[in-house]
């Protein structure tokens, strides 16, 4: 049996490298993982490409002969860097993708997959389906460059998908978890940020930032693993966009409570109001999802909390 080839952008990053390690658990696929600065680990049959996907050469090096690309190399960062010095994330994004696109394109490859995000969505604790988002709509303010970089790919997936052979693939997933997130306090999300913050507590103290009233769809990482691969495996049409989530909206003090009780620790909680804050609360409708390929989130919040609290503490040195 001709093995597939499945090259995964970003494979040292969160998302990327919980792909790569599922997808190497399959024999039908050869999987390549890029990576630019941060140093790649050693994985059982998983092959190692060095690039910097703003560089048009290096992009035009690494697509050509593949059957599937996912992108899910980005730069990120945590509430801090979005509110102080937005603009680090719009430019290398946009161009890296730009590039990326072109690139799918002239060489033909067969499935292109690209993690958007939620950003340019409007709060709502009602859950919002894939075309309720509104481009009229009051975005957040700090999100507005970030979002309307993340609509402009996801409309030239759909542009690109109108010429050639290729197949897109938008995931407009939620706030994602588990291992192998960011957990450092300068670039993580409020997850991962939190998870730090508990379990490093020393006064018997976790600090918050804001009043904890915004809400987050969480979804653990394996249960959007598990929906790119029935994407990559059993979509036919040109293109499609997918909210990929929970279809809950859980409030940060919640969040913030119910780690610390699945933590076992004993920490009162006190809510800083005068550190930034992303005042939106985001809720995803799934249901296209489940049409289409039966998908459903299978771990619960309590689960996924302990497992990454399990993690974590198995993983990464701790003060506690």
């Amino acid at each position: 049996m001709k093995k597939k080839r499945l090259l995964v952008c970003g494979a040292t990053g969160f998302i990327g490298r919980n792909l790569v390690e599922h997808f190497c658990g399959y024999e039908e696929w050869d999987v390549i993982g890029v990576y630019h600065k941060t140093p790649h680990f050693e994985f059982p049959n998983l092959k190692w490409v060095q690039a910097d996907l703003t560089n048009h050469e290096d992009v035009n090096r690494v697509v050509p002969g593949h059957d599937v690309v996912v992108q899910a190399a980005a730069i990120t960062s945590g509430a801090k860097d979005i509110i102080m010095q937005p603009e680090r994330f719009i430019t290398a994004n946009a161009v890296m993708n730009s590039m990326l696109l072109r690139a799918i394109f002239e060489y033909s490859i067969k499935h292109f997959m690209f993690f958007s995000c939620t950003v340019m969505l409007q709060s709502s604790s009602i859950p919002l389906r894939e075309e309720d988002f509104d481009a009229n709509a009051q975005m957040l303010p700090e999100y507005f460059g970030g979002a309307w970089n993340k609509v402009y790919i996801e409309k030239m997936c759909e542009f690109f998908s109108r010429m050639g052979k290729t197949k897109f693939t938008i995931l407009r997933h939620s706030n994602i978890y588990g291992p192998y997130d960011k957990f450092d306090l300068d670039h993580s999300h409020v997850f991962g940020a939190t998870v730090t913050k508990v379990l490093n507590a020393q006064d018997g103290v976790v600090r918050v930032w804001g009043k904890g009233e915004e809400g987050r769809d969480l979804l653990y990482v394996t249960d959007l693993v598990d929906f790119v691969s029935k994407v990559i495996t059993q979509q036919e049409s040109a293109f499609e966009l997918f909210n990929v989530g929970s279809g809950r909206a859980t409030k940060i003090k919640d969040l913030v409570r119910m780690i610390i009780e699945l933590s076992g620790r004993k920490l009162r909680i006190e809510f800083d109001h005068g550190k930034p804050t992303l005042n939106t609360t985001i809720c995803l409708n799934c249901e296209k999802a489940n049409q289409y390929y039966s998908w459903k989130p299978k771990i619960a919040l309590e689960e996924g909390i302990e497992k990454t609290i399990n993690w974590y503490r198995e993983h990464i040195a701790i003060r506690a």
